[in-house]
């Protein structure tokens, strides 16, 4: 046994199946309770002397197992497993021994658990076949089958193609359905190079379905319900493509006219435009229904995708030229589509409408004629055309009102919970949580000082008990605990000061710990905040702080100013010197602005701490000044401001020095104090989600953009996800009325690669706006600067554009876009997304008319061009709007204009007036 253990020990895993073969039963018993000791004991080891005996001391478990539990618990356990390739053959080679029912209970135990039974697929595989058992089914089993067979040629020589593989698997028709049942299917079954590739799954499936093999109703049925059933867009692509290769027959595609009804509707664009094109060849065999094409263009009609409700509009033209009596049933749908978000749908159903308006009854052009109050501006006048005095007087145009978001209010924090259940709740809630939602965390770290004070023996059993679990509260070394929480920056922390898990030279070390100036503004950020931990750790263990000065009055992090001096007020009372941290954090926060009595308050406490704080309030300067550089010619700065690095490929800002910061403030302080140069470079906490960076300096909102920019770029310059997330937290903090830094983090947000942060951006916008500290020409015009650098692509603008406009804020949006469009539309080759932001620049004229008296240059030459592109018929659009909103009152509202040439102008798309006697638009 000893023999056994050195072997185990020294990582010598090919020298355990002999020295197991020499135990036995009872030698292995004993082995084993050592092999578990050992196993606990490396833990506790560097990963990489773990990683060296892992392998022998799995092999060497698994063989002193008796019961199939206990060895499948073993060999699946993660710890055992690590990174490398299991040693799957000499596990086999030490079980050989056993009974083949005890194999395969132990591969269908393996099977069950979902974290290993990917990683250890070859061995249940193996186990399975020794003891001829029923193949597992389970997920994780399935898709490490799935992997296996569709990654064994690069593993195996001659290996041979998929579809060889799966005829001479004995296990395929099992295995095939509950593939199409996984949740996700593994990426190397979804991925293949070319859509022809013969050796791709979703052509060998059809062939094996072709041979027998597999039963190829099943496939269908399983391809067609897990299109209705939804999913990831990879997955969605993989089972349509598996679809279109099985070529359903006539009578296939007949049988689930529900289904494709279905997909129509609700699917992705993809499998929606399958759908649709099998109900337009259903409607070509005359086995679609009228009633049925009114139900599903309902839905269609609605959906976001030009191309299928274009397609879906074309569909209905061709059912009524070919039988006119159907349109009582179908125009009242296509008007539904005049409140489509596309112009160009607006006027393609209209002229639909016109041209089959005469086929239908009154009562039914009267049900239409209301849906005419959807169209919008541009469209007015052919709808006066089309329905003369149907038409709702409500429909007429009304007095434009710009609508913007109700300024937030600030929400007064609550304070730390009084009872010590409610504490212990928040604090477990907090640790076990990824989350560091900053109201949640002031109001714990409050309440561990505040009960630390009172009655810290209470608080320390309750949470040992409540956090029983915890990796830091079990058998880890001390040293290792304290390593791992001094890197994080969580509540943990000082809760396992409190419980004896961090030692006390522990948090003198960490109070003193700095990071320099060289790190980046994450860094400094996070340094605050475990200066704070540190601190509030220490508070703790001594009892003597009643509370934390820093603790926001607001959830936005700020402090009222007059709370903060009844703070002070009460140490000094208590004759308690505040925390260095705590009260450089509580001055960051305090709100400054117009503080006089508040300052002539503090100045009377008589204390160094009031003195401070009243000359803080006094002063009303930002934490740190910002500028901007000059693209060309570097550095606006005056003297004594740094001079940049390398933002050629960036539009950025600096800050200047704030002395008081490095004179006054504690070291962990020091860094935002320091002047600041921009910098493109991406530093490693690019990823990092922090809830209390905004809370840090709530006050001053135009600085952290200002610091966060280079981050917050690279939502449109690197196409990263989430980087724009903050942007409407910034634009509730406290700063400047006009804040430079947040307007142009906000530009860039608006051209993010990814829609949920251009999101953000628009939210921070709107909310600009409804606090009256947008300049949305300095916008648009850090707009024009960004896309002429190829830093932001105009058809993500447009998106986001779009999406501000629709909330009511068309005047807002279109003073964003007149300096961006006159750049754009003076390039030679029109860029890709132009058409749409003029789409956009025009439907806000139609709706609030023109800003300023001059029209956009360019759109004149853009014009002249001449022919029917989007590009040409959008600007013509613009101009023609444009025109006629800056004209008398008494001409109409969308009176044609003459051209240039003197022949009338075209119609708002280009289009001309809606021909309600010549050829359908739509066929």
């Amino acid at each position: 046994m000893k023999e056994l253990l050195t072997a185990v020990r020294e990582g010598r895993k090919k020298d355990v199946p002999a020295l197991l073969a020499r135990l036995d039963a009872a030698e292995r018993r004993s082995a084993l309770a050592e092999l578990k000791a050992l196993r606990k004991e490396a833990r506790g080891w560097h990963w990489h002397e773990q990683e060296r005996i892992r392998k022998a001391l799995l092999i060497a478990g698994a063989g002193c197992h008796t019961g199939a539990a206990g060895c499948a618990t073993w060999i699946g356990g993660r710890d055992l497993l690590g990174w490398t390739r299991s040693p799957y053959p000499l596990v086999l080679e030490v079980l050989a021994d056993r009974d083949p029912a005890w194999l395969g209970d132990v591969a269908h135990r393996l099977a069950a658990r979902p974290a290993t039974a990917v990683t250890t697929y070859e061995l249940i595989d193996e186990l399975v076949k020794v003891a001829q058992c029923p193949v597992p089914t389970t997920d994780g089993f399935v898709r490490g089958w799935a992997e296996t067979v569709s990654t064994l040629r690069w593993r195996r020589r001659g290996a041979g193609a998929l579809i060889d593989r799966l005829r001479a698997d004995p296990h395929l028709a099992v295995l095939i359905p509950r593939l199409f049942e996984l949740t996700e299917l593994p990426p190397q079954v979804t991925w293949y190079e070319r859509p022809d590739d013969p050796d791709h799954w979703p052509q060998t499936l059809a062939v094996l379905a072709e041979e027998g093999l597999l039963e190829r109703r099943g496939l269908v049925d399983s391809c067609v319900t897990r299109l209705l059933r939804g999913g990831k867009p990879g997955d969605l692509r993989f089972f349509l493509t598996v679809l279109r290769r099985l070529a359903l027959t006539e009578r296939e595609e007949t049988e689930r006219t529900a289904d494709w009804i279905a997909m129509a509707a609700d699917g992705i664009s993809t499998v929606a435009g399958h759908a649709q094109q099998v109900l337009a060849r259903l409607n070509e065999r005359g086995e679609l229904p009228v009633r049925t094409l009114a139900d599903v263009s309902g839905s269609v009609l609605f959906r976001s995708e030009k191309k299928l409700v274009r397609a879906q509009l074309v569909l209905i033209g061709k059912v009524l030229r070919r039988d006119p009596s159907t349109a009582g049933e179908l125009l009242p749908v296509v008007a539904e589509a005049f409140g489509h978000e596309d112009i160009d749908i607006q006027e393609r159903s209209l002229g639909l409408v016109a041209r089959h308006l005469p086929a239908v009854a009154d009562p039914v052009r009267e049900e239409i004629a209301l849906s005419a109050s959807l169209l919008g501006p541009a469209h007015r006048t052919a709808a006066a055309e089309v329905f003369g005095d149907l038409l709702d007087e409500r429909s007429a145009a009304e007095p434009y009102e710009e609508v913007l978001p109700p300024v937030p209010a600030p929400q007064c924090l609550e304070p730390a919970s009084t009872t010590l259940p409610e504490l212990v709740e928040e604090v477990v809630v907090l640790a076990r949580s990824a989350s560091q939602e900053s109201t949640a965390f002031e109001r714990a770290l409050d309440g561990l000082v505040r009960h630390a004070r009172t009655d810290r023996r209470a608080l320390a059993d309750a949470l040992r008990e409540a956090l029983a679990g915890r990796w830091w509260l079990g058998d880890e070394p001390q040293s290792r605990v304290e390593r791992r929480l001094r890197s994080e920056a969580g509540i943990e922390l000082v809760v396992a000061v409190l419980l004896g898990r961090v030692p006390a030279q522990a948090v003198h070390d960490g109070r003193a710990a700095w990071t320099g100036t060289g790190t980046c503004v994450h860094a400094a950020l996070t340094k605050v905040l475990k200066a704070r931990l540190w601190e509030a750790a220490d508070a703790v263990l001594s009892g003597t702080a009643p509370f934390l000065l820093a603790f926001p009055t607001w959830h936005t992090g700020s402090i009222d100013p007059a709370v903060l001096v009844e703070r002070l007020r009460t140490y000094q009372r208590l004759g308690i010197r505040p925390g260095e941290a705590d009260f450089a954090q509580a001055l960051l926060r305090v709100r400054r602005s117009g503080q006089r009595e508040a300052a002539a308050a503090a100045a009377l406490l008589g204390s160094p701490e009031g003195d401070r704080l009243a000359a803080w309030l006094r002063s009303d300067e930002p934490l740190a000044r910002v500028f901007r550089f000059d693209l060309d010619k570097g550095s606006t700065s005056t003297r004594g401001r740094p001079e940049p690095t390398d933002w050629t490929r960036r539009v950025l800002m600096a800050s200047e020095e704030r002395p008081v910061i490095q004179q006054e403030f504690p070291l962990s302080f020091h860094w935002l104090g320091h002047p600041h140069s921009p910098d493109h470079r991406l530093c490693h906490h690019w990823g990092d989600r922090s809830g209390t960076w905004l809370a840090t300096l709530p006050e001053d909102g135009e600085t952290l953009a200002a610091w966060l920019l280079p981050t917050t770029a690279t939502c449109a310059t690197d196409e990263l996800r989430g980087t724009a997330e903050p942007l409407p937290g910034l634009v509730e903090l406290g700063g400047p009325a006009a804040p430079e830094a947040i307007q142009l983090s906000v530009a860039y947000g608006l051209g993010a690669r990814h829609p949920e942060d251009r999101l953000s951006a628009v939210d921070a916008l709107l909310m600009l706006a409804a606090q009256d500290r947008l300049e949305a020409a300095s916008v648009g015009r850090n707009l024009a600067i960004l896309l002429d650098h190829k830093l932001v692509k105009p058809n993500r603008l447009a998106d986001s554009a779009r999406t501000a406009a629709v909330t009511g804020a068309y005047r807002m949006v279109l003073s964003v876009l007149v300096p961006v469009l006159p750049g754009l539309l003076a390039q030679e080759k029109a860029p890709r997304g132009l058409s749409d932001l003029l789409s956009v620049a025009a439907e806000c004229v139609e709706h609030c008319g023109p800003v300023g008296s001059e029209p956009i240059p360019g759109l004149t030459e853009v014009v002249a061009r001449g022919g029917t592109s989007q590009l040409v018929r959008q600007a013509m659009r613009l101009r023609t709007a444009w025109k006629q909103a800056a004209e008398p009152a008494d001409s109409g509202p969308m009176a044609s204009a003459p051209t240039e040439s003197g022949t009338p102008d075209p119609g708002p798309t280009g289009t001309g007036a809606i021909d309600v006697t010549g050829e359908d638009i739509v066929a």
